[in-house]
């Protein structure tokens, strides 16, 4: 066995960092952190904080920064195995036997950022050179300071297929291969990848150069603007954020982290002073990578061009975090003006306009609804229909049950205003009337609510009275009339379903009669149970009928129960309208279909899941009976 990460995690864990630093340092309690004065520089005011939930010490003064591991062994002066073998006996855990193949593999890991710290300073030399005018001529185009080009390595890959073997002759080609400098073409002849670019480092969370960017000065007919190094034993793009190492201190002084596209995007940033800013590197954001940043900041602001592209990017790392939010953990979203990136911007408005976007952020809720609402026109029911099935599905991913029960109550909401917004009064039917027909009566005396018409009365009557095939459905219905706070609430998916279901379609019209008539009355029940009433057909095993529930609680229940007597039929629409286009799009059809079923699946869960506590419910009633 070896010491993986995951030990190194638990270890972290286990020991309490405030009270490890705390033997040498004295520590103050400062909100939810410690500060002290700083034990690697000479400083007369504190600028040393340890924090026990995010494990790490940081020194605004010096830039010291580490957690238990690297504080005995930066501190206390201990190698890093009696570090950790220290540490180990404190938490009370045995440290793994060493295992020969993974210290071979760290060995030469080691080795390998020999290489790439060799290759940078290779790159600034030739920056720097006879050969570098072109490319220092380019930077100095695009605005960056003589000071940002240093801290940020700027350099320059001559365009010659043989440079870097001539200029490090001590590591060997196999060596310059697995470090992602070389390669090799289908007749095994090995070439610089990076050839006639500008270059940056990309480096880890402790600064070492791991991989490199390159960016192309002129544009060229199929040669990649921008090209990155592959996946190496140094290298995991989806684990790596570029630019991470200085700005996450950056981040503990601003309380922000910036996500922006692209890493000459971070340095536009930096030129600016904004230094709290990160990037992913050439690939979406992963679930790591926004584990990442949730290390730093509850709420990171995720910064994206004002393009069509730039919109899809945003989508796409909103659905990466969707599964993955918790409480006190989400996502804020900008989105600059069409057309421009941070760089264009700045030059264009200021960096006063950049701070400006970044102060303000959308939430992630409001992204998602915006980007849903606009992505198609919505002239119909049922597109209409299909958006709110859209929306429901990404609900779906959400694995906290709070949030996700937050989120479809919250967008639910928004849907209805704006597909139904709240329609004038009209005045009342004449008594006894519609349609030329009689409706049902009141098996009881009717309450004696202002301004409800004899006709909406009876309408009621026949609801509470029975006659609906579906005990789900009459459930509704009943819960509907037993709350008529909650219909304007629902006035999308009760349309809905009114066309779905015909036999229910003049009760819920009657529904909508009565929430008019009572809006000037206050949130009054239709079936009060102070009032003489008829009893309702519908299972009063739902909690939503049960007179001891919770009226919030009964609201809840009775809002799940509409959205999955809609959701399922109009979800089977959707996926018949997918398979009735195949032929003229058998690959998005294909896609489409297989999230649709997925979805009917998810919904299918649900009604099993209502249907047994619906059971569950009346058993407990029998019982107690």
């Amino acid at each position: 066995m070896a010491i993986t990460p995951q030990w190194k995690d638990e270890l972290r864990a286990r020991i309490t960092l405030s009270s490890l630093v705390q033997r040498s340092v004295k520590l103050t309690r400062a909100g939810r952190e410690w500060k002290g004065c700083c034990p690697f520089h000479e400083e007369k005011t504190p600028s040393f904080y340890v924090n026990d939930q995010k494990q790490f010490y940081h020194c605004f003064g010096c830039g010291a920064h580490g957690d238990a591991i690297s504080w005995m062994v930066d501190q206390q002066g201990l190698q890093f195995m009696d570090a950790v073998k220290e540490l180990a006996g404190i938490a009370g855990m045995e440290v793994p036997a060493p295992d020969p193949g993974m210290a071979k593999r760290a060995e030469a890991r080691a080795s390998l950022i020999d290489v790439t710290e060799a290759a940078q300073r290779f790159f600034v030399e030739a920056l720097g050179g006879p050969g570098g005018g072109a490319a220092r001529e380019y930077l100095t185009r695009r605005g960056f300071s003589a000071a940002v080009m240093r801290e940020f390595g700027f350099g320059w890959a001559p365009d010659d297929r043989q440079a870097l073997p001539k200029a490090l002759p001590q590591f060997g080609e196999d060596m310059l291969e697995g470090a992602g400098m070389r390669a090799a073409n289908e007749k095994g002849e090995r070439y610089d990848r990076f050839r006639g670019r500008v270059m940056l480092p990309i480096q880890d969370a402790r600064g070492r150069v791991i991989a490199f960017g390159g960016r192309i000065l002129d544009k060229r007919d199929g040669v990649a603007k921008y090209l990155n190094s592959p996946d190496t034993e140094l290298f995991d793009k989806g684990r790596t954020l570029y630019n991470l190492h200085r700005a996450a201190p950056a981040a503990r002084q601003s309380g922000r982290v910036v996500v922006v596209e692209g890493y000459m995007d971070v340095i536009a940033l930096a030129n600016e002073g904004i230094a709290d800013a990160v990037a992913p590197l050439g690939t979406a954001l992963t679930e790591m990578q926004l584990e990442l940043l949730w290390r730093m900041v509850e709420v990171p602001v995720l910064c994206f061009d004002g393009d069509a592209a730039g919109q899809r990017a945003a989508m796409r790392a909103i659905t990466r975090a969707l599964p993955l939010l918790a409480p006190m953990r989400s996502l804020g979203i900008v989105r600059l003006p069409a057309g421009l990136d941070p760089d264009d911007l700045i030059k264009a408005q200021g960096k006063g306009a950049m701070e400006k976007l970044l102060a303000a952020p959308s939430s992630l809720i409001d992204t998602l609804w915006e980007f849903e609402r606009d992505a198609q026109p919505l002239a119909t029911p049922e597109a209409k229909a299909g958006l709110k099935a859209r929306l429901m599905a990404h609900v779906e991913t959400i694995a906290d049950p709070e949030i996700k029960s937050l989120y479809r109550r919250e967008l639910s909401d928004q849907f209805s205003e704006f597909a139904y917004p709240p329609r004038a009064p009209r005045a009342a039917p004449a008594p006894g009337q519609r349609n030329g027909q009689q409706r049902g009566a009141w098996k009881g005396a009717p309450p004696a609510l202002p301004g409800l018409s004899d006709e909406a009365r009876a309408r009621l009557g026949a609801l509470m009275g029975g006659g609906q095939r579906d005990s789900l459905l009459s459930a509704v219905l009943a819960g509907l009339a037993r709350y008529p706070s909650q219909i304007r609430r629902h006035t999308e998916p009760l349309s809905a379903l009114a066309r779905i279901r015909p036999e229910a379609a003049d009760t819920i019209e009657s529904l909508f009669e009565v929430a008019e008539t009572l809006d000037s009355h206050g949130p009054v029940a239709i079936c009060s149970a102070t009032r003489s009433q008829p009893a309702p057909s519908a299972d009063i095993r739902y909690a939503f009928l049960d007179e001891g529930t919770d009226p919030d609680a009964a609201c809840e229940e009775l809002a799940e129960a509409v959205s999955l007597l809609v959701e399922r039929p109009a979800l089977e629409a959707a996926l018949a309208a997918t398979i009735a286009r195949f032929d003229s799009d058998p690959e998005g059809s294909f896609a489409e279909q297989t999230r649709l079923r997925t979805q009917l699946m998810a919904v299918e869960e649900r009604l099993k899941v209502f249907g047994r506590r619906k059971a569950g419910a009346g058993h407990t009633g029998d019982e107690t009976a």
